[in-house]
């Protein structure tokens, strides 16, 4: 029971929690091991990562227009997740709503890295060569996430449907890598 244990150890059981959770997205393991870590779902990793990416975006953004690109972001990224977990649920699939959008929602993080790292050489004068160092960043963490979030939700879908089930988690993270 957590009821009786102070807030400090539950928050820092969660931050562990979290922790874990983007270390599977960032170093995959066998694939065993991730399935087991990321059956246990949590939103408070996602919305973290979803924060970070919309605060990065919006602090970018033109002047007046902050707020909008923050709003797209933030719903890109839960409607996406939505969309894509109801696709997966409708092909077949075991996966529940909730853990479903908890891997998206993690497997956003190398997104995120990648804005830290494409707004770093917007601000290096190395004129064409940064623009292809930015192409080449958002191409890696484009594929990352989504080999991240295809091996995960494909382990839910029938194989006869599992490109059913991840050609939407392509399109998601293209949207992200575009607004990045």
């Amino acid at each position: 029971s957590t009821l009786d244990e102070p807030v400090m150890e539950t928050i820092m059981r969660d931050v562990r929690s979290v922790g874990s959770k983007l270390k599977v997205v960032l170093l995959p393991m066998e694939r065993s091991v991730p399935s087991v870590r990321l059956r246990d779902w949590d939103l408070w990793g996602p919305l973290v990562v979803c924060l970070a990416l919309a605060v990065l975006l919006s602090i970018k953004a033109p002047v007046g227009q902050a707020s909008l690109v923050f709003a797209a972001v933030f719903c890109a990224v839960w409607l996406g997740s939505a969309v894509v977990t109801v696709n997966a649920q409708l092909l077949g699939g075991t996966i529940s709503f909730f853990q479903s959008v908890c891997v998206l929602g993690y497997c956003v993080f190398p997104m995120t890295l990648a804005a830290v790292v494409v707004d770093l050489f917007k601000m290096l004068p190395l004129g064409a060569f940064s623009a292809l160092v930015e192409v080449a960043v958002l191409l890696v963490a484009f594929l990352w996430s989504t080999r991240a979030s295809a091996v995960f939700i494909g382990q839910y879908i029938i194989p006869s449907r599992r490109i059913l089930a991840v050609f939407p988690v392509l399109f998601f993270y293209t949207f992200l890598a575009w607004l990045i």
